[in-house]
């Protein structure tokens, strides 16, 4: 049962993504189909997936542990900061930070999820915006420095 309730709200999510993709119109195109076609394809993938997962035969998952959900919700919520204050603490701070929080929801150490994050979010910020000059957000707080 809980697959069909999934698969409900799973089509759900995917109609309101297409609807939105529909609405979305841009003065200039980058290629010749538009910028609709990629959210449109992948609204119209999840409902055929949410269709499938409602109508094929299967047994009922297995819940995972409440502790194991409670790591789930926090990275989901991990995830939306993220989202929310990526643009105002720009790209590399907000990619450290998620960084971090994920490195320690999966066990690692403080000093090595540190590490990674501050590698992660200098380096990643190098590649896209300036070897593949993909313009990323700076935030406040590094421009203020200069940056």
């Amino acid at each position: 049962m809980s697959q069909r309730i999934f698969a409900i709200v799973w089509l759900l999510v995917s109609a309101a993504m297409g609807w939105l993709a529909l609405a979305f119109n841009v003065q200039f195109s980058y290629e010749p189909v538009g910028p609709k076609a990629w959210p449109l394809v992948l609204a119209a993938l999840m409902a055929l997936s949410a269709i499938y997962l409602f109508f094929r035969p299967g047994e009922e998952p297995e819940w995972p542990a409440p502790k194991t959900l409670g790591r789930i919700a926090l990275l989901a919520l991990s995830l939306l900061l993220y989202a929310i204050y990526f643009q105002s603490l720009g790209f590399p701070i907000a990619t450290a930070l998620m960084t971090i929080a994920v490195g320690r929801l999966f066990g690692g150490s403080w000093k090595a999820a540190v590490l990674t994050g501050i590698g992660m979010g200098i380096g990643l910020y190098f590649f896209f915006d300036r070897l593949l000059d993909v313009v990323l957000p700076l935030g406040g707080l590094i421009r203020g420095f200069g940056g």
